[in-house]
């Protein structure tokens, strides 16, 4: 189901897309940036824009969204669609691998004393 949010400006909007018709994929939102005016709004990840300021976006490349986009200085209106697939969201802290131990058989051979 689509609905509308309206973003007031200017810029930055503090979000990402990805897609779009040159990559045979549907413009999507691709990154909110935390705080942003896209944050406050209830945008979120995955969702699929359909339209930019009232033009459908099935046609547009990813340059032509982008650049729609940019060209909205006072007032950014979206049509979005939410995802139908859920987006991972991870709840735990990224792995960190601490460094390797060496393993005994790898280990530099000594030279031995004659």
């Amino acid at each position: 189901m689509a609905y509308s949010v309206n973003l007031n400006g200017p810029g930055p909007w503090g979000f990402r897309l990805q897609g779009g018709k040159d990559f045979n994929m549907p413009l999507t939102i691709s990154r909110i940036t935390p705080g942003s005016k896209a944050a406050q709004s209830q945008m979120n990840q995955g969702d699929l824009v359909v339209a930019i300021d009232g033009v459908n976006t099935d046609s547009m490349t990813h340059l032509e969204a982008q650049n729609k986009i940019k060209s909205a200085s006072h007032n950014l209106s979206l049509t979005l669609q939410k995802s139908k697939r859920p987006v991972p969201v991870s709840t735990t802290a990224p792995r960190i691998d601490s460094p390797r131990a060496v393993i005994p058989h790898q280990k530099t051979p000594r030279s031995k004393g004659t």
